[in-house]
């Protein structure tokens, strides 16, 4: 007995948004979101160490990584990570700027829980409060 009173069921990650099952347009996948996190925390170590030298980063790092995410997200949609690896924060509205939801994202995102807190679309919490999908660019 098939019933239309429920939602369809979803077989694949933004298919309840409309988007693409892969390729240019899907949602990233959580390998290739995690590894531009990974990226950009490196990048941001680097920085920090080039500023603390010789002494360690400690929060220093912490502090880069807020802020180059901030700005990034913010301005262009995208961090160092994850344009080596080919995915871009957008807003789900439309529209191609982020801007100020960059803030509390990047706030939900260094807490580590929000982003592990999936959907059906594979958006974690700290997206679906900022309206925001992370989505593959090539």
């Amino acid at each position: 007995m098939v019933t239309t009173d429920g939602p369809a069921e979803q077989f694949y990650p933004g298919q309840g948004l409309g988007l693409p099952s892969s390729g240019v347009g899907s949602v990233a996948s959580m390998g290739r979101r995690i590894g531009a996190f990974v990226i950009d925390i490196v990048l941001s170590a680097l920085v920090a160490w080039s500023i603390t030298a010789p002494e360690p980063p400690q929060n220093t790092s912490l502090v880069v990584w807020a802020a180059m995410t901030v700005v990034t997200v913010g301005l262009f949609g995208i961090t160092p990570g994850q344009a080596a690896l080919g995915c871009r924060v957008v807003p789900t509205g439309g529209g191609s700027f982020v801007g100020l939801w960059a803030i509390p994202r990047t706030l939900l995102v260094f807490l580590i829980v929000p982003p592990l807190l999936l959907n059906a679309d594979s958006r974690g919490l700290h997206d679906r409060l900022c309206k925001t999908i992370v989505l593959r660019i090539r």
